[in-house]
């Protein structure tokens, strides 16, 4: 179900443990063969496809488009906010939910800059609301498992604009796609010990703005190794996980 196609009377006929969803994504640079909206268009159709697979079992807010992405602002086209702008504009937006009876709520982040903001939301939010459960899921690491058993690629390669993300794109907007600008591997390292990618995590935090990491490039990671099969297969694994998280809460007491 989606929030703002619903009337109040529709939504007050809602069960209040039914769990809400709010995706968090971006508008920012992925490349030469990338549009500015993938993260978003990524998250709205991993939660299209929970909702065909749920409907009535979830209930899923507005995107929340523009994000963190600070990092990505060398390359003209990315929009962004403060953190503190994000904390308090979805903090509030969450907040509009409780009130209205819900207690089960779910952050869905489809953007990397929006981890560490989204965590503290998470910890504020729940300290304050004790009666409620909040849960933050980024996608790759919500079903890392199964998707490291999906790449192709070596390290970094799966990334910014890469493997999987041109992947999804070729399976959700496959028009959306320059497919003759995509490019081979690309990844300017650093430090072995600040050196990751979506599935291996570094074991120390190093902040890098995105042209530092891509070379310019604004890729990070191998998208010629991207099908729309492959998009199949990230998509299959992540809702599966999804729906596991949605029902678990669900039935919860």
């Amino acid at each position: 179900m989606r929030w703002e196609t619903l009337t109040t009377q529709e939504i007050n006929t809602i069960d209040r443990s039914v769990p809400i969803v709010l995706n968090i994504a971006a508008i920012e640079q992925h490349g030469p063969h990338l549009p500015l909206d993938t993260d978003a268009r990524i998250g709205d159709h991993f939660l299209s496809e929970l909702d065909e697979r749920l409907h009535k079992g979830v209930l899923i807010l507005p995107q929340v488009k523009v994000c963190c992405s600070e990092h990505h602002m060398d390359f003209t086209g990315t929009l962004t906010v403060r953190h503190e702008t994000f904390l308090l504009y979805v903090g509030e937006i969450i907040e509009s939910v409780v009130r209205h009876g819900f207690r089960n709520i779910i952050l869905f982040n489809s953007h990397g800059g929006n981890q560490a903001i989204g965590q503290v939301l998470l910890e504020s939010f729940g300290a304050k609301h004790k009666d409620c459960r909040i849960a933050m899921l980024t996608w790759w690491r919500l079903a890392a498992s199964e998707l490291s058993k999906i790449r192709e690629s070596d390290f970094a390669g799966v990334n910014h604009a890469c493997e999987f993300e041109t992947s999804l794109m070729l399976l959700a907007a496959p028009d959306s796609v320059r497919r003759d600008l995509i490019t081979g591997m690309n990844y300017a390292g650093t430090f072995d010990w600040a050196n990751s990618d979506m599935i291996l995590p570094a074991r120390g935090a190093l902040f890098r703005s995105m042209k530092d990491m891509s070379g310019g490039t604004g890729v990070v990671g191998d998208p010629s190794r991207a099908s729309a099969d492959k998009g199949q297969r990230i998509t299959t694994a992540v809702v599966d996980q999804l729906v596991h998280v949605v029902e678990s809460l669900t039935q919860a007491h």
